[in-house]
């Protein structure tokens, strides 16, 4: 009987894989639309006009930290609280919930990394109209209208940004069920304040589908609170270019969603995603970006339930001769982009961050949820992944093959196949019998390994991490109160809630090298199906009516993947003792998650539009905080032609996450089996990455520092220049490089546009100049990949590549010097040990590289910080140079010294051979 359970089990599991993956193609009909999901529908169905919500300026308080005022709904006469603060750094937040809730609606925790500091509000002026408040800089003020409520935050005499100005601010409060017998205590409760939640008759005869209880294919959800909803609009003047919202397969620049569905905000496991649509995907960051030549705004929505998005403007679908004749014609209309954010439940919590600059949105958005975590540099370098190599003679013999072809490696990836039965944290007994070994092997070489943790657990018994779960009663319940299960990749399984802390905890504890045997100080973890994923759940996930403590799923939906993705990072943490910083992969993400590593794109395909759209995918990450995304090279379902994979190569050696990944079912695609001319190709593009790790090391410590992403829009650095507001088949790595992926197949050019009207870019590749502000044709063949260095910087590259990032630790550098016009140049050196904390503790070197006056020197930007190297220069190449007569070194203690140099005068390229002096030292080198 048990054997016949299990086939059972595994022709069920069958089934379910090939319903969900057989066709190759995402399969829309398992993933609702608004019009399916009831509250979107209902929101939806609500038009611009004349809200019902009051204010009530006579219940309005004001302290030094916050301004407080009821909202009433003149339909209902339910009441609302309104809460709005001034937040330091030049945000406003603004908070509404319900005045007396039948129970407590969900507020978002662990997201925010405090709880933000306020700076004093003011009150300007009143009157029966409304309340002016001062926001202290700039002249900036919030206009407070009472009759119908609304906001609007002014400086000067420009309206910044709206809330509420189209009056499709809408708040779902909670109620007893009309149609059940009712709680009589609750009842007179009622009676007795009539404001808090009484309904005329009305709004009685509003019951809608859906409200109580909703179905989707053969799903029920239970909904036991009834409607919930929240939504509020935000109208953004002289604004046409939006941004953010992710994760959408979608082009950068938002589009309107007038004649479609919103982009929806949802975390799903959708298998072979669609492109060019708001269909929600694996993870969800509830952040917009509004920008014009003016000005950058930002619009954080912190809600974790599912959310869409409606975008419209005024300028949508006007041709460029529509928009001349608008000028000829002298029409005033300004532009503008109006905005909707719809909540199924929760409060409305949203943070306004104003700029005025994009970088001062960033800094703005970090100040909230922290910035993306500083990565060990073996993690920025290329990682080989598939499902699944097969067994430990498998890795040592892929392993094997990049050292006989000479390509570079840091980390090779595990798949579910790795574990005993997808029982994580175990090992397959036959093919995987002696890990450490395995492990130490690639120690040996300096390089390391990431194995799968997935958050659904094997049901068994006899399966110690199941045992404690539910000992423990760790499990996240179903609406009865008995633990949740569902069908993922080990057949029936539970699913830990993570949204408890003690649960997080002892998640963290299962990483302990004394608890996951087998595990060693160079093996990593990537979280998959985080969603969570539940393959015979509605829309392939968990109901939301399962249950959270004193929640429902439907509130924290979006969190579930942050909070796996926290406590396995906390895990890596704390078996080093704190030591060594972690590297953690995940697929779902919500705000916050870049504090605890990298994402990817999901499972994606190998077609050339695939290709194409990991660029903006990646740009609408960075723009949120995440700076540490990358997408499958080579596409993760099908099979790439050489060509393609060679251009995803080039394209993925210059994104923030590297890494190679592959179908079950797809031929292996190890670098050397496409022959040797494309092997050579890609050997090349992953040879380029290596030679630029120093710059990516430096560029993720500034993110780190400040919030900055690191691959950016063009629009990012050169905010007024509209040519750059829509681009997104380029990008710049921090502010340096820039850099134009061929997409196309069969390309023999691509036109690159060079921002900086009196700037000037070099092509890294033949340090051939080019001007500014001009779109570039750039002939290309198959070895070509577009990259130029900004005019002005100074980058440092390690050309000695080695088997591995940890082998090239004490290599020396080379300075890549590409002057200005002005024949000046500045950049960074940042140099740690690659591994640890320490740099918190001041452990290491920070340096400030700049050219002017025909003098190159390199200064301490961290004098208080203690750090060594044995790396030294081993060559400066000036680019835009001119001949010198001679070039002498200045260092230290130490006679001046004649350097060596050889100059190019048809490139005017200056090269200047071993200058030998130490990394992390004071020095200046004269060219006379």
């Amino acid at each position: 009987m048990a054997a016949f359970t299990e086939r059972m089990a595994l022709f069920l599991m069958f089934w379910l894989v090939v319903s969900l993956s057989g066709t190759w193609a995402v399969d829309r009909a398992n993933f609702k639309t608004c019009d399916q999901s009831s509250f979107c529908k209902r929101q939806r169905a609500m038009k611009p006009g004349e809200s019902p919500y009051r204010a009530l300026l006579e219940t309005m308080e004001l302290t030094n930290t916050r301004l407080t005022l009821q909202l009433i709904n003149d339909n209902n006469k339910v009441r609302l609280l309104l809460e709005l603060y001034r937040l330091q750094g030049n945000i406003t937040r603004v908070k509404i919930n319900e005045l007396k809730p039948l129970k407590p609606r969900y507020e978002v925790p662990d997201v925010l990394i405090r709880e933000p500091p306020t700076e004093p509000l003011s009150l300007l002026s009143q009157d029966e109209n409304g309340v002016v408040l001062s926001l202290g800089a700039e002249s900036q003020r919030v206009i407070l209208s009472a009759r119908p409520f609304r906001l609007d935050i002014m400086e000067g005499r420009n309206v910044l940004m709206s809330l509420n100005s189209r009056g499709l601010l809408a708040f779902e409060h909670l109620r007893m069920r009309k149609d059940t017998q009712a709680d009589p205590e609750a009842e007179k409760k009622e009676e007795a304040e009539p404001a808090n939640q009484a309904e005329t008759v009305e709004d009685a005869g509003k019951e809608e589908d859906g409200m109580w209880e909703e179905m989707f294919k053969s799903h029920s959800d239970s909904k036991p609170n009834g409607p919930s909803a929240v939504s509020l609009d935000f109208s953004l003047p002289g604004v046409e270019h939006v941004y953010g919202i992710p994760e959408h397969a979608d082009s950068l620049r938002l589009k309107t969603t007038d004649n479609g569905d919103p982009y929806r905000l949802y975390n799903l496991d959708v298998f072979q995603y669609e492109l060019y649509n708001p269909m929600a995907l694996y993870g969800s960051v509830p952040v917009m970006l509004a920008h014009s030549a003016q000005r950058t705004t930002g619009i954080f929505w912190l809600n974790a339930a599912e959310t869409w998005v409606d975008i419209s403007s005024n300028t949508a679908g006007k041709t460029v001769f529509g928009k001349m004749l608008d000028y000829v014609q002298g029409s005033s209309e300004t532009p503008q982009t109006d905005v909707r954010w719809i909540s199924e439940s929760g409060i409305i919590d949203v943070f306004i961050m104003l700029g005025p600059t994009p970088k001062d949105v960033f800094s703005q958005y970090a100040s909230l949820t922290g910035t993306q975590a500083f990565p060990p540099i073996a993690a920025l370098a290329y990682h080989q992944c598939r499902w699944n190599y097969n067994d430990q003679e498998d890795v040592q013999a892929v392993d094997a093959g990049f050292d006989e072809h000479d390509i570079p490696y840091d980390f090779i990836w595990l798949d579910i196949e790795h574990t005993d039965g997808k029982r994580y944290f175990t090992w397959e007994p036959h093919k995987f019998a002696t890990p450490k070994e395995m492990l130490q092997n690639l120690l040996d070489k300096k390089r390391k390994m990431v194995a799968i943790v997935d958050p659904h657990i094997k049901i068994d018994s006899n399966y110690k991490i199941h045992n404690e779960i539910r000992s423990l009663g760790f499990y996240i319940k179903n609406k009865d109160g008995g633990d949740y299960e569902g069908w993922c990749w080990p057949g029936s399984a539970g699913y830990p809630d993570f949204t408890r802390e003690d649960m997080r905890a002892w998640w963290a504890s299962m990483f302990a090298y004394d608890q996951y045997e087998g595990s060693m100080e160079n093996l990593y973890t990537w979280n998959d199906m985080n969603e969570p994923s539940v393959f015979n759940g509605p829309e392939v996930t968990m109901h939301k009516d399962a249950v959270h403590g004193a929640w429902e799923h439907r509130d924290v939906h979006n969190l579930y993947g942050l909070y796996v993705h926290m406590a396995t990072a906390e895990g890596l943490i704390q078996r080093s003792g704190g030591v060594e910083r972690p590297f953690v992969l995940t697929r779902a993400f919500f705000a916050g998650s870049q504090r605890y590593g990298a994402v990817w794109t999901g499972d994606n395909s190998a077609e050339w539009d695939h290709l194409k759209i990991s660029i903006p995918m990646c740009l609408s990450l960075g723009v949120v905080g995440i700076s540490f995304c990358g997408a499958d090279v080579g596409g993760f379902f099908k099979s790439p032609s050489p060509e393609l994979l060679v251009r995803w190569y080039q394209t993925g050696a210059y994104q923030p996450f590297f890494r190679a990944h592959a179908h079950l079912d797809t031929p292996r695609r190890e670098p050397w089996l496409f022959g040797p001319e494309n092997m050579a190709l890609i050997r090349e593009a992953v040879r380029q990455r290596y030679t630029l790790l120093p710059y990516w090391y430096q560029q993720f410590y500034h993110a780190y520092k400040t919030g900055q992403p690191v691959m950016r829009p063009l629009w990012v650095e050169y905010p007024q220049d509209p040519a750059t507001f829509a681009l997104d088949d380029e990008f710049l790595i921090g502010r340096d490089l820039l850099v134009h992926p061929v997409t196309e197949e069969g390309s023999r050019g691509v036109t690159a546009y060079l921002p900086g009207k009196d700037e000037v870019w070099f092509d890294v590749h033949t340090f051939q100049k080019h001007n500014g502000a001009q779109n570039l044709y750039i002939p290309v063949t198959m070895s070509s990949i577009p990259v130029f260095q900004r005019g002005g910087s100074i980058i440092s590259r390690k050309l000695r590549v080695r088997r591995s990032s940890t082998c090239m630790e004490h290599d020396p550098y080379t300075l890549y010097v590409a002057l200005s016009p002005q024949r000046t140049a500045e950049g960074e050196l940042y140099i740690d040990d690659g591994h640890t904390f320490n740099y918190e503790k001041k452990e290491f070197i920070h340096r400030r590289l700049s050219f002017s006056n025909n003098v190159l020197s390199s200064v301490n930007l961290s004098p208080e910080s203690q750090f060594s190297t044995l790396s030294w220069i081993e060559r400066i190449v000036i680019l835009g140079a001119s001949k010198p007569k001679k070039v002498t070194l200045k260092t230290a203690g130490a006679e001046d010294t004649q350097l060596e140099y050889d100059f190019d005068a048809s490139m005017s390229v200056l090269t200047l051979r071993k200058p030998g002096m130490n990394a992390g030292v004071d020095w200046t080198v004269t060219l006379g």
